[in-house]
């Protein structure tokens, strides 16, 4: 009896993996793979056109070195999708948090990207229920193992990018990375930094930051306000922005990545 998926709203899960299991025919293990494949594709919002690629995206080495022919490992993939995730990443954080610095930007795509968040993400969309895996690997429990999940979200996301290019690649991660950058910045940041910062303050030193108005510049119909954000004389951050509000905004984000701050949320 075939072994078909469950759908469970963002998340997919079949009723057991293909790999070194207990298969009827080979024929049989091809339609579990093709069942497998159409619901990560629902997954990631994207149809395969070279059927192959997701394939090899979830063949591991040890499963490759065990084929009498041969069969393409996702290394090379792994090493694609490495790079296009960073960029798809860091392209998304630049346009939807503006008043970010660049050093909270790289600290939320580097959060996103580790091993860790990865092999989350990976989990989440049961990545693990298709790895295909060598007899070692199998029995030491390699569907569980973050580093191997990881290494198979990148090599599918480097699938995509071989398949449909960079903005079909975008798109995947849009569809399954959201959550994770906005629960990220959310955890870091607040949703609004002026506040987070007057909160993580107060909560830790019992006084609140100071905001001052340095420069304004341009024309009357183009104005830009650079402020500072003071903390007991220290500065904190900086930002500007085409009103006071906006540039508050910019300078208590840069605060939050001052080690003072950060001491507060280690505390």
């Amino acid at each position: 009896m075939a072994i078909l998926p469950i759908r469970t709203g963002k998340q997919f899960e079949l009723s057991g993996p293909f790999g070194y299991t207990p298969l009827q025919s080979s024929l049989d293990l091809e339609k579990i793979v093709s069942s497998y494949i159409r619901t990560l594709e629902s997954v990631l919002g994207y149809q395969f056109k070279n059927p192959q690629l997701p394939l090899q995206a979830l063949t591991h080495k040890s499963f490759s070195n065990e084929q009498s022919e041969g069969a393409l490992h996702n290394e090379r993939l792994e090493f694609l999708g490495d790079a296009v995730l960073e960029l798809a990443i860091s392209e998304w954080v630049y346009h939807h948090y503006p008043d970010i610095p660049e050093g909270g930007l790289t600290r939320i795509r580097s959060e996103v990207v580790s091993e860790v968040g990865l092999a989350a993400i990976a989990r989440q969309i049961r990545l693990g229920k298709g790895l295909r895996l060598g007899k070692g690997e199998e029995k030491s429990g390699g569907r569980e193992k973050p580093s191997l999940l990881s290494d198979a979200l990148e090599a599918l996301l480097g699938a995509v990018y071989c398949d449909g290019g960079f903005t079909a690649a975008c798109r995947a991660v849009e569809k399954i990375f959201v959550e994770a950058i906005e629960n990220t910045a959310r955890s870091r940041y607040g949703t609004d930094y002026k506040t987070c910062l007057q909160e993580r303050l107060q909560a830790s030193y019992g006084r609140l930051p100071e905001y001052l108005l340095t420069r304004v510049t341009g024309p009357d119909h183009e104005r830009i306000f650079a402020m500072e954000v003071r903390f007991d004389g220290k500065l904190l951050g900086s930002g500007s922005g085409p009103t006071k509000k906006r540039a508050e905004q910019q300078a208590a984000a840069a605060a939050l990545d001052h080690s003072l701050v950060r001491k507060c949320e280690n505390g």
